[in-house]
């Protein structure tokens, strides 16, 4: 019984590091979908380098129906804001915070702080 306890006790470390780096991925693969989406809204809207893009304008550029959809928020409900044609969205600070100790700035590229 020892045995098992600690063999259990050892991979609750190891399933909570697999959980962050998966939110890490899901968070850079939003990231992606809105450099995306603003590159298509640009075409679609005539917009030039350096304009803005409400927070309302971009996710209609994205999968229909997915949380970044519906929301425009990360997973940690973090909203992905405004953002800028032509500009690299960034991670947003407090999920980059939270999740640094499984995906450090290398991670992030081309997305990071």
């Amino acid at each position: 019984m020892t045995f098992h306890l600690t063999q259990e006790a050892g991979a609750v470390p190891g399933f909570l590091r697999a959980r962050k780096r998966s939110q890490a991925s899901r968070i850079l693969n939003d990231l992606g979908m809105i450099d995306s989406a603003l590159d298509q809204y640009a075409i679609e809207n005539n917009k030039k380098t350096s304009d803005p893009v409400a927070t309302a304008d971009w996710p209609s550029y994205v999968k229909k129906g997915s949380p970044l959809y519906n929301t425009g928020n990360s997973l940690f409900g973090t909203g992905y804001g405004p953002q800028t044609v032509d500009q690299i969205p960034q991670v947003p600070s407090n999920d980059y915070n939270v999740l640094s100790d499984v995906a450090g700035t290398g991670f992030w590229s081309p997305y990071g702080p």
